[in-house]
């Protein structure tokens, strides 16, 4: 065989030499940033108490105030992650033990467990497979007397489907809430993401477009949601009365307050924001074409009117058009120095507190909350879709972030078009992979 087409998997040269370099966009303005916040002293601006403070420092506020003009919303409110976020967005829709929240099984654990936290079940919709958002036609079908709100994650930097889940919400009288933190920038329906819905979450999570090392924001025209969201950031039962609050249902707050240096660097990244998604997307289009004509790949799908941000560059693998399997792929990939991975988390129903039933306590609170736990089966198989796409199709890569260059996209076409050279072998390969497993 010649050189140059053999695999590294079976002695040849690797296609990529370079080691995958992970995005660092953190630059000299948020060292100038961090560096006022420690010369003034406030780390943190928050008091739990009334008055001004009760919102925070400057510096949260700023970002709020940046981040609401930018998107076009009345409000948003800071949090020290986007996993508080999404508690805050849950809890301030009202949603409480008994009630059900419908949401994606395809994302990380966080989405669901905010439901948890509020004492309420999570229901799994399917996804559809073209960008791996939320079925409407999955979500519908499951809404009950008991749903409360919708909880939709716009994944790998793609809108899903949020003009239709957000009529199906509203016929319902359901909330919709975002989790976008995956998708920042990105846009739906002449509409950006996080803005679709009631609530929009987003992140500024270390391995996020924009990064704080932890951090998340919550957009909202709702001024009574946001102020719920406030409420419960900072210890709300404390000063709800003060702020003339009657309906007291979910005031209850934590301690889930952004500081001042997170603040200031998220400040600056987010003025990055279209900078760096524009890096992204350069990026994503010079690897669409170095892989345009390899037959058993599909590229990630823009729908029409929308706007895609690649957090993530998310392919399908066609096994039978590969003529191998999908993991034999993923192995072959990684030895030709081409950074992969075969799906991305498994269904999280299939997790062991959802097997089990089991979260506070021993006696299966908050499932057991819901006049219909018995019913409600999280088994292998209610979301069809979502559990083929990861154990067969979905293959992710993170090669399309900074600073990786477009050679580097070129490279790793070259490595795909190795393996049409080589299917024969890759069979084999992956055959004796599942003989010994």
């Amino acid at each position: 065989m010649n050189a140059i087409k053999k695999l590294a998997l079976f002695g040849g040269n690797p296609s990529q030499s370079k080691p995958f370099l992970f995005n660092n966009s953190i630059g000299n303005e948020e060292k100038r940033a961090v560096m006022q916040v420690l010369e003034s002293g406030e780390l943190s601006g928050f008091v739990a108490s009334p008055g001004e403070q009760f919102y925070g420092g400057k510096k949260v506020r700023a970002l709020q105030e940046e981040m609401a003009a930018f998107f076009g919303v009345k409000d948003a409110v800071a949090f020290n992650s986007a996993t508080s976020g999404l508690h805050a967005a849950v809890y301030a829709s009202g949603v409480a033990p008994g009630d059900e929240v419908i949401t994606s099984p395809y994302t990380m654990s966080a989405t669901s467990t905010a439901i948890l936290m509020c004492g309420a079940t999570p229901i799994f919709a399917d996804i559809e497979d073209i960008t791996f958002g939320l079925d409407p036609a999955s979500v519908e079908s499951l809404i009950t007397p008991y749903t409360k709100a919708i909880l939709v994650v716009n994944i790998f930097g793609h809108a899903a489907r949020l003009t239709e889940l957000k009529e199906i919400a509203d016929r319902h009288g359901l909330y919709l809430i975002e989790d976008n933190s995956q998708a920042p920038g990105a846009y739906h329906d002449t509409r950006y993401t996080g803005t679709v819905g009631h609530m929009g979450v987003f992140s500024f999570n270390r391995h996020k477009v924009m990064q704080s090392g932890e951090g998340g924001v919550v957009l909202t025209n709702d001024d009574a949601l946001a102020e719920r969201m406030s409420l419960f950031r900072n210890h709300g039962e404390v000063i709800a009365e003060s702020l003339g609050v009657r309906d007291i249902a979910n005031t209850a707050g934590l301690n889930l307050r952004m500081t001042e240096m997170e603040a200031a660097v998220a400040l600056e990244q987010f003025k990055k924001l279209p900078a760096l998604n524009k890096q992204r997307q350069e990026l994503a289009e010079c690897l669409d074409q170095s892989i345009k004509d390899i037959p058993f790949l599909e590229a990630p799908t823009v729908r029409e009117t929308n706007g895609h941000v690649y957090y993530m560059y998310a392919l399908k693998f066609d096994a039978e058009i590969a003529g191998f399997s999908r993991d034999a792929f993923v192995d072959a990939m990684l030895a030709e120095g081409c950074f992969v991975r075969g799906g991305y988390l498994r269904p999280t129903y299939l997790e062991t507190i959802y097997q089990k039933k089991i979260c506070f306590g021993a006696d299966g609170f908050p499932f057991t909350a819901n006049k219909r736990h018995k019913e409600i089966s999280y088994h292998k198989g209610i979301c069809p879709v979502c559990e083929d796409l990861d154990e067969n199709k979905i293959v992710i890569t993170a090669i399309m972030q900074p600073p990786q260059t477009f050679e580097d996209m070129r490279l790793f076409g070259i490595a795909c078009e190795k393996m049409t050279h080589n299917s024969r072998l890759l069979r084999e390969y992956g055959l004796k992979q599942v003989a010994s497993s």
